[in-house]
């Protein structure tokens, strides 16, 4: 779990200094980050979205995991929990909420076959090398995105911890199921996921991509399955 919790660490300290920068940018420019921040998440989503080769996963994940996803309506339950939290740290233009900058950031932060298979390194052999070189990377993208999406990045750490800890754990477990194929198709379904939240973020769509959620787990039955009957 080492690799695991240096991770949400340096998400903690690289979103605290994202915001302290934050506090003295001028109105203009956190707006004029925020679009050019939300053209490099359409990119991120649309390079990670090419990793598939499964074009029937992708859709049959999209429908089963919307209909999942609105049937329990996350984004409106997350959105309750939230918002008392968000009354302290929005900011009074009301720009962006903590629950759009948790959201943005949980899934900047854990798509991806990084994610995936250096979790399963860390809990199958205790090779952390790869999550030290993601913790980096988040560390510098989590000032960043906290210097115009808020709080809610520096809360995505706690995703983080549950999410990559959980693959950490059950490394044993899951690991015969994580095959090449799957993370890919995994890569694929949570990077449209990442174009949708980029959408959002230059101000085309307000889509609620946290009811699309389920969808990137989907591949993992999906992937075996279709691969035996087509």
């Amino acid at each position: 779990m080492l690799g695991v919790i240096v991770n949400a660490i340096v998400i903690i300290f690289g979103s605290a200094i994202g915001m302290a920068v934050k506090t003295g940018m001028p109105q203009r420019i956190s707006e004029a980050m925020m679009k050019g921040l939300g053209l490099c998440t359409l990119y991120i989503g649309w390079s990670g979205a090419l990793k598939g080769s499964n074009t029937l996963v992708l859709i049959i994940s999209m429908a089963i995991g919307i209909i999942i996803g609105e049937g329990f309506d996350l984004d409106a339950k997350l959105k309750r929990f939230a918002q008392r939290l968000e009354q302290k740290f929005k900011k009074e233009d009301g720009s962006v909420s903590l629950a759009e900058g948790f959201i943005a950031a949980s899934l900047l932060f854990c798509v991806g076959a990084m994610t995936v298979v250096g979790s399963l390194q860390a809990g199958l052999s205790g090779n952390y090398e790869m999550l030290f070189t993601k913790s980096v990377l988040d560390f510098i993208s989590s000032m960043i995105f906290a210097s115009t999406l808020g709080v809610g990045v520096m809360l995505s750490a706690v995703f983080v911890l549950v999410f990559q800890g959980s693959i950490v754990l059950l490394a044993q477990v899951v690991a015969p199921f994580l095959t090449d194929a799957v993370v890919a198709e995994m890569t694929c379904v949570g990077s449209v996921l990442i174009f949708a939240l980029g959408l959002n973020m230059v101000g085309i769509t307000k889509l609620k991509v946290l009811n699309y959620l389920p969808a990137m787990f989907l591949p993992i039955l999906l992937t075996p399955l279709l691969a035996n009957i087509i």
